[in-house]
């Protein structure tokens, strides 16, 4: 397996898990034998056409070198002073220095209502408004959005305030209170920026952020300026596979970002100068250090969001940064502070087995362990409370980033985690899995805390009157938390009773043409005729109907793990139909299949008969309850 080399790679660092770990001297020859020894063998086992690393230290560029190829049919190599790589919501990181830049000018407040701001209103939830401040901690309540999230056609690519009018996302939390990660919260404060500057938000970056810092090769514009294009990476799915077109990105202050490694070293010092380089000073001190000051988790002591940054702690070393990922580039950048070192990784391919993920994982350990360790602390509650705290937390949960009013909170339901806990009083989280591929295990250390064992993740559960109220790990705590599931909508039961539902269903079908068949060798008569057999003949065109739109659902959203450009404004006319004729199909269904028992349950019929005439009412309410519960039947085409 891909996973499972780079697991090896790993070891080719410093030890990890000791209570005393010596530190290699960064150095450009160490880091750069280390480099050439780790990416290319990488790249090569996950195939994956090009990367790009960038290292700075002390002010100044340590390392910038890439590896493979920016275009495998032109045979081009990565150039890490011109190539372009797309670092996705890395770009988060430029908008919120452009917000920070008018906060310090007092031209924004970061706690005043954003509505004061806007040209159109975000109403209040819970009798309070966003602000900028829940904006860039990704607590304004915002539910998960698609459509428009990318394009590959600049024809179909709305501008931003199109964008951010057409449909204002349900605000399913409270500001403030949970994290949920989210695209068009970003947007916003770029629709923000540029109404309060008077400058187009392109206009904007590049007069205040890119030229002051000789960002030349930087852009947030699409497409993509001329004098860049040749010079742009192209994106693959494989390596060894086709490139892909441009991607384009409706959110654009989120992510629609294309620079250089030797670009963002630039950025990587500013910050980590607190605002200078060299001459130049983009934000002052003082609004560096608010931007990267002291994390408010909201579960203690998991990493927090910073005004803009993730805060990561691995042993004690605080890191700040921001990670990034379109559908073909997949992007890190990590800042040290206290160390003065900034690390920017990107590859431009998913490769096999999303070996993207797995690699810039191992570059990011392998860099700390090989760099900057720091002593294990080593911990541990005694085995009978570790057994009644994995109890407690044992069940199924959501993520905070989903959606709740459209049909993509039936991702929601395919996606919840489950906890369990183990013999040996620890918790498993089978969908969270290590480098190796293996469900990770973690080992409670203080109460309601577990680290990962062999590792340096942390698992924390917030609990209350002795229930998990929700749940996160350090990878994904600054912006996404864990709750527990609705027993309404959990899939411990409702994936089960939809799978046996469709199971039924089909029966009744293929029923149909092989009774029809057996009939006919035998020259039987029919068993169920007259008003029963328009009853049934009713109940299997139904069952026709219903398993037909669940395959239409299937097709409809399969493109969400492979083409997002797909979700447009011109696939409404067919997001609609299918949802009014979902609509039909289950609710006839439901009357089919009562219409049918009420027949078979009349007369001398077999028990058997009667009890499976029940089953399909049962299946054609359950199939029903999901079409209702999860949003595919309706009218609208918001999501």
């Amino acid at each position: 397996m891909i996973a499972a080399t780079l697991l090896a790679l790993l070891t080719l660092a410093a030890p990890q898990g000791s209570d005393s770990v010596p530190a290699r001297a960064l150095s450009r020859a160490d880091l750069e034998a280390w480099l050439d020894g780790f990416l290319p063998y990488a790249m090569r086992r996950g195939d994956v056409a090009g990367a790009v690393v960038a290292v700075v230290k002390d002010g100044q560029v340590l390392l910038q070198k890439g590896y493979g190829m920016a275009d495998r049919a032109r045979s081009v190599p990565i150039d890490a002073e011109r190539t372009l790589f797309r670092p996705g919501s890395i770009a988060k990181l430029i908008t919120w220095t452009a917000v920070m830049q008018l906060v310090e000018q007092g031209k924004l407040d970061l706690d005043r209502d954003i509505n004061d701001y806007l040209d159109f209103p975000i109403p209040a939830r819970g009798g309070a408004p966003v602000t900028l401040r829940h904006l860039m901690t990704h607590t304004p309540g915002f539910e998960e959005t698609l459509k428009g999230l990318m394009a590959d056609d600049p024809a179909v690519l709305p501008a931003l305030d199109e964008y951010l009018k057409q449909w204002i996302p349900t605000r399913i939390f409270a500001p403030g209170t949970v994290p949920a990660y989210s695209n068009y919260g970003v947007s916003l404060a770029g629709h923000v920026v540029a109404r309060v500057s008077g400058e187009s938000f392109d206009d904007y970056l590049d007069r205040h952020i890119f030229i002051p810092l000789g960002m030349e090769h930087s852009t947030f514009r699409q497409p993509l300026p001329d004098r860049l294009k040749d010079d742009m990476s192209k994106g693959y799915q494989l390596g060894s596979g086709p490139e892909k077109l441009y991607e384009l990105i409706g959110p654009a202050p989120a992510g629609s970002m294309a620079s250089t490694a030797a670009d963002m070293t630039r950025f990587m010092i500013a910050h980590l100068q607190e605002g200078a380089y060299d001459s130049v000073r983009i934000l002052r001190p003082e609004t560096v250090r608010l931007m990267q000051g002291t994390a408010a988790p909201l579960i203690p002591p998991l990493n927090g969001m910073l005004l803009g940054f993730y805060q990561r702690n691995v042993d004690g070393r605080r890191i700040i940064g921001h990670d990034g990922d379109t559908q073909y580039f997949h992007s890190l950048l990590s800042l040290f502070p206290e160390d003065r070192i900034g690390i920017f990784f990107s590859v431009n391919s998913m490769g096999k087995e999303g070996a993207a993920g797995p690699i810039r994982t191992a570059l990011l350990e392998n860099f700390i362990a090989r760099y900057l360790p720091s002593p294990r602390v080593r911990a541990q509650v005694d085995s009978a409370t570790a057994a009644e705290h994995a109890r407690i937390l044992a069940g199924r949960y959501q993520s905070s980033r989903r959606s709740e009013s459209s049909f993509l909170s039936l991702l929601g339901l395919a996606g919840q985690l489950q906890v369990l806990a183990t013999d040996s009083g620890t918790i498993s989280v089978p969908a969270l899995t290590g480098i190796d591929g293996q469900p990770k295990r973690w080992q409670e250390v203080e109460p309601f805390v577990w680290r990962e064992v062999g590792g340096s993740e942390r698992l924390a559960a917030k609990v209350d009157d002795g229930r998990v109220t929700m749940w996160s790990v350090d990878e994904v705590s600054p912006f996404i938390v864990f709750q527990p599931v609705e027993w309404w909508r959990s899939g411990s039961w409702l994936l089960p009773a939809f799978a046996i539902s469709l199971v039924l269903l089909a029966l009744t079908l293929v029923a149909w043409p092989v009774g029809a068949i057996a009939r006919r060798r035998y020259r039987a008569a029919p068993t169920v005729v007259g008003t029963d057999a328009r009853a049934l003949r009713v109940l299997r065109l139904a069952a026709l109907a219903i398993l037909a739109t669940v395959v239409a659902w299937v097709i409809t959203i399969q493109p969400i793990g492979s083409n997002l450009a797909a979700f447009t404004a011109a696939r409404d006319p067919w997001i609609r139909m299918l949802r009014v004729w979902t609509a039909v199909a289950l609710a006839a269904g439901l009357v089919a299949a009562l219409w049918n028992a009420s027949r078979m349950w009349r007369g001398e019929r077999s028990r058997f008969t009667r009890v499976w005439s029940v089953a399909q009412i049962g299946a054609a309410l359950t199939i029903l309850w999901v079409g209702v519960a999860f949003h595919l039947a309706g009218f609208g085409v918001n999501y």
